[in-house]
Order: C-alpha cells, then sequence, then structure tokens
C-alpha cells in the first residue's frame, strides 16, 4: 500500500492516544496518530516520525503519524504504526494469492456474531481470515498485543468454532517492519490471547506471521516469520 505527501518530523510527546506533538520543520504541530495502542516503545521523544498530511483542508490536525524510526543497540529499525495498514496490506496480498485463489474474497464480513476482516471461498470451502498489526518488537521477538484486547480473543474463538465446521481459518500476524526472527504471544500481557492462539492453531486454525517491507512512503507484507505458541 502507498501513502501520499510524506514528510519527515521529530516526536516530542503523545498529550492522548489519538494525538501526538511533532515538531515539523521547525514548528510544533499537533497530529493524528493513526494507532489508539501503547506504543511506549516507538513514540520516545527524539524519534524521527514520518507523517501523512491529509488532502482535506478542514480538518483540525493537518497530518497523520504513520511510521517512526525506532532505536537500538544495533541500529534504528522502520516501523509502520498506523493501524489501518495491516487490513490493507493483507487485502493486497490475499488478492495476489497469498493463500491462493480465493473466490468472492471480501472484507468486513459478517459471521455469526462476529465480523471478521476477510472471508471467501475456496475449493468448495468457506475462508476466514483474521488480520492482527503487531508493531511490538523486542530483541528481534515481536510479540502480540502490546494492551489487553477482548475483540481479539472473541475473534480467535470465532475462527475456532469455524474451523472445527469445517472452514479453512486463518490468522495473519502481519509484523509492520523487518528483522524480527520469530512471533510469539505477549504472555505477559495478556496470557489469554495466548491461549486463545494454542487452542485456535489445535482445532486447525493457521497461524501465520508475516512481516513486511516498511518504507516511509510504503508498506507491504514481504516473507513468512516463525511462529512459537510455547507457554513460558
Amino acid at each position: 500500500m502507498q501513502y501520499e505527501n510524506i514528510c519527515r518530523g521529530s516526536f516530542i510527546s503523545r498529550p492522548n492516544r489519538f494525538i501526538a506533538v511533532v515538531e515539523i520543520d521547525g514548528v510544533q504541530q499537533r497530529v493524528h496518530v493513526k494507532n489508539t495502542g501503547r506504543c511506549a516503545e516507538l513514540l520516545v521523544p527524539g524519534n524521527t516520525v514520518y507523517l501523512e498530511r491529509s488532502a482535506n483542508p478542514n480538518r483540525k490536525t493537518a497530518y497523520d503519524l504513520i511510521a517512526v524510526e525506532k532505536r537500538a543497540p544495533e541500529g534504528s529499525r522502520l516501523v509502520n504504526m498506523d493501524s489501518m495498514a495491516p487490513n490493507r496490506a493483507a487485502g493486497e496480498w490475499l488478492s495476489a494469492g497469498g493463500l491462493g485463489a480465493i473466490e468472492n474474497l471480501r472484507a468486513e464480513a459478517t459471521i455469526g456474531d462476529s465480523r471478521f476482516d476477510f472471508a471467501g471461498e475456496q475449493d468448495g470451502r468457506r475462508v476466514v481470515i483474521e488480520v492482527k498489526g503487531c508493531t511490538l518488537e523486542e530483541n528481534g521477538i515481536a510479540r502480540f498485543p502490546d494492551a489487553p484486547t477482548l475483540r481479539g480473543v472473541k475473534h480467535l474463538r470465532g475462527l475456532t468454532a469455524l474451523a472445527r465446521q469445517g472452514c479453512r481459518c486463518a490468522v495473519l500476524i502481519v509484523i509492520q517492519m523487518k528483522g524480527v526472527r520469530v512471533f510469539q504471544p505477549n504472555w505477559v500481557t495478556q496470557p489469554e490471547f495466548g491461549e486463545a492462539l494454542i487452542e485456535a492453531r489445535d482445532a486447525g486454525v493457521e497461524i501465520i506471521a508475516l512481516d513486511c517491507r516498511v518504507v516511509p512512503g510504503t508498506v507491504e507484507i514481504d516473507a513468512y516469520v516463525p511462529v512459537d505458541l510455547s507457554r513460558p
């Protein structure tokens, strides 16, 4: 997926989960944060951030914060933190045959009392796919979630039930960066999510982690990342 009108800034502060203060060309600006997660390891004062200028002149904030250069001892890592990007990138990947040819692929599919990110048909079977964007990385390990998600657990249990009914079900963990070596559930933050992942896997749900090529104006799914569901 592609962004337009990208510029560079320096992160100053985050007054609330929707707003950040960023210095752009020497001027402090209040910008929209396109991720309501904590992102505390990313939004560190002084970190370089990338922003997309809105085409809407009537918006209260002229920019969306979409990516950040995360500093680490081994060097900086560019992380896309737009919470809408994983679904858009996954849609492109699926349409290009990432999980094979899927007929009638559609987004935001309501099945029972849940709405899943994608659904379609393949070889006479219903296909149901849920996407989770991952921005948390520690020492080369990508982890999800960075904050408890009751909705995420509900989706996993819904996929588990559908898999037991014979549907092809998958969870796509879209890691919004390159350079990670493994994906693990965040057992410290929400053990329940990890247990739900294990239950889903055991029911036949495919747990797939994928990293992304990220540049300031583009993010696209790149390669598979090993998944480790071992309990701590």
